[in-house]
């Protein structure tokens, strides 16, 4: 299976998001690129959506639909058979929803709205991608994350409901999910970001 019939798969199993083709497919091509220039990707949001974040990292960083088994040079590098068997090769992913002491202590002595914010300042680089989980599109620290993504030339996606928003504003693309209600939106979001990161593994990754 390649990318393109991961892709369109999506649409067939959920017809409404076919209004999402164009943002879907620019955002698999954006962090491509991202990880073809050995660049990494940011993710953010809150509550749901924060679990979202983790979520996608989690499908990055190890096998999702493949095993992805280290190369014959990495296992003779690491000279263990334990070792070499059980890890995956990944694609670097940071979720900055899971840093709870970095968030604590900067809610605690700047600015909790910039938690996210700070960590794009301080992890992003140019050529990097933030992807910002928003379903109200208008979640304060997520949009001021998107606007710290341009001091570092780091290229921002937005995934949020149907409205026009803040995030669909200032990020360079917007995922809009043709929903407004919270728990339908989050109902798209999962299928939407594992369509992304399937289509990545399948470019990736041969076996």
């Amino acid at each position: 299976m390649n990318e393109m019939k991961i892709f369109e798969d999506l649409f067939t199993r959920y017809p409404s998001l076919e209004e999402c083709r164009d943002s879907i497919l620019a955002a698999f091509y954006e962090i491509k690129t991202c990880f073809e220039n050995g660049s990494k990707l940011l993710c953010c949001g809150n509550g749901g959506s924060a679990a979202d974040s983790d979520h996608l990292v989690g499908e990055l960083m190890k096998g999702f639909l493949k095993k992805r088994p280290l190369t014959d040079e990495e296992k003779a590098v690491i000279g263990n058979d334990y070792i070499s068997s059980n890890l995956q090769r990944g694609l670097p992913a940071i979720s900055l929803c899971a840093h709870n002491a970095l968030m604590t202590a900067f809610e605690n002595d700047c600015a909790p709205d910039l938690t996210f914010a700070q960590q794009v300042l301080g992890y992003g680089r140019n050529g990097d991608v933030l992807i910002g989980f928003s379903t109200s599109g208008n979640s304060k620290n997520v949009v001021y994350a998107l606007m710290t993504c341009k001091v570092r030339g780091v290229k921002s996606i937005a995934v949020t409901g149907k409205s026009e928003s803040e995030c669909s504003r200032k990020a360079d693309i917007c995922i809009k999910l043709p929903e407004t209600e919270t728990y339908k939106i989050q109902e798209l979001t999962l299928p939407v970001y594992h369509c992304l990161a399937a289509m990545v593994e399948e470019h990736f990754f041969e076996l």
